[in-house]
């Protein structure tokens, strides 16, 4: 005889259903889904910045985007993504707003365990100190720079409802630095 096979969900969707794991609920099953796009999304950026040295992703307006490649706090692997900037003092000014999510991004905890970070800006890849602002510094930072410049980020402030992080860049003094052209 042949063993009967268990079903992954019952009418009232208790266990689960086809195609969507036990104890998950439809809303969580599409906030996975919508981490999975914006997963693959980050990856296609990373790829589409190496490939075109960030020619693709350059506007004449501020905010401009980098590549930052961080070692994972957890994993110590090498961590890339994009990341929109200002310049100031001689360094880039990064700030983690997640689109308005309650917790700082991956990108920027892993930035503030790491200390240091290579940053690529179009066909120039460098080695970086990180900085992060706290206090007054990083208010002043984020009233008179970012928020001056890049007047959209409010709103992802108001949604997160916590302290936006800031950062400064700074390439690393007598690096070699790799310009490509």
């Amino acid at each position: 005889m042949r063993a009967q096979r268990k079903r992954s969900g019952c009418a009232d969707g208790c266990h689960g259903s086809p195609g969507r794991p036990v104890g998950q609920s439809g809303r969580e099953a599409s906030m996975s889904l919508r981490g999975l796009f914006r997963r693959a999304g980050a990856r296609m950026g990373v790829w589409s910045y190496r490939r075109t040295k960030g020619r693709a992703m350059t506007s004449r307006s501020a905010p401009r985007v980098l590549l930052l490649t961080t070692p994972g706090r957890r994993s110590g692997e090498p961590r890339s993504t994009c990341v929109a900037f200002l310049e100031s003092d001689g360094g880039y000014i990064v700030w983690g707003t997640a689109s308005g999510a309650r917790r700082d991004p991956h990108w920027f905890r892993n930035l503030r365990a790491a200390g240091r970070t290579e940053v690529q800006v179009l066909g120039r890849t460098f080695p970086a100190t990180v900085h992060e602002y706290v206090g007054a510094q990083r208010d002043a930072v984020w009233n008179d720079l970012i928020t001056a410049r890049v007047p959209s980020v409010r709103r992802y402030a108001r949604k997160a409802a916590r302290t936006i992080p800031v950062a400064i860049l700074r390439p690393v003094p007598d690096s070699n630095d790799q310009s490509g052209t």
